[in-house]
């Protein structure tokens, strides 16, 4: 089975987001170990800035220690790896800025395409969290408010429409709010692609909240670097909303 029908398959999912730069090895293996016990759907591996060269050896380790597939989430056109199940090939939908958009793309599109990885066209959105996200600082563009679920649902249709096969809407790491739960379920309404929320999810009840609203897929990030102890938490919270 794909990993896009794996992502697309009935059922509410979770999935891990892990920073290559951040947890040592040990920390790794420990996360992979213990996201198998509690049954978690995916890693996303990726981060804004990649400072050390630890995208392969982290995905190595993943999936030594955890039959769980691993999806690279890039940061930017350098972030790639032939040891990935697949990789979300990002379009910055919500953004004005061409680079985000298309331009980065071109560059990444002729070694994905001899590495043989699954590419997951996805249509890419930012939603404003109540403070400046590294995501929309590197990107150079401006998250979309969080109180004009008009335009939030427009875009995603949009993206639906240019051949995205999910939507992603990121509030962006650490940040203060997540995506509230009126926009996320009328974006959900407004597509028949799965509909991916990232972002501000600082607990268990918070990702059950975006599940009920809408999302077919959460992503926990920051909040396990925080409390790693809350990942079974997560996952329960998450499959039985």
């Amino acid at each position: 089975m794909s990993v896009y029908s794996q992502l697309n398959s009935f059922g509410k999912k979770i999935a891990v987001l892990v920073d290559p730069d951040k947890p040592t090895d040990k920390a790794i293996i420990s996360l992979a170990v213990n996201a198998q016990r509690a049954a978690v759907d995916f890693f996303f591996v990726g981060g804004s800035l990649l400072t050390n060269d630890n995208m392969d050896s982290c995905i190595k380790l993943l999936k030594t220690n955890a039959d769980i597939p691993v999806i690279i989430f890039p940061g930017n056109s350098l972030q790639l790896s032939k040891k990935a199940d697949a990789f979300l090939f990002l379009s910055l939908i919500s953004s004005r800025n061409p680079e985000m958009l298309i331009g980065r793309h071109v560059i990444s599109a002729p070694y994905l395409k001899l590495a043989g990885l699954e590419v997951i066209s996805t249509g890419y959105m930012l939603i404003d969290s109540g403070k400046p996200t590294t995501v929309s600082y590197m990107s150079n563009s401006l998250p979309i408010p969080s109180d004009k679920n008009d335009i939030a649902l427009c875009t995603a249709m949009a993206g639906e429409m240019l051949g995205m096969k999910m939507i992603f809407m990121d509030a962006g790491s650490g940040a203060y709010n997540p995506i509230p739960a009126e926009m996320i379920t009328a974006v959900k309404d407004s597509i028949n692609v799965p509909l991916i929320i990232g972002g501000g999810l600082k607990t268990p009840e918070m990702a059950a909240n975006a599940v009920k609203a809408g999302a077919d897929i959460v992503v926990i990030g920051n909040s396990l670097e925080k409390k790693p102890e809350l990942l079974a938490a997560f996952a329960d919270a998450v499959h039985q909303a």
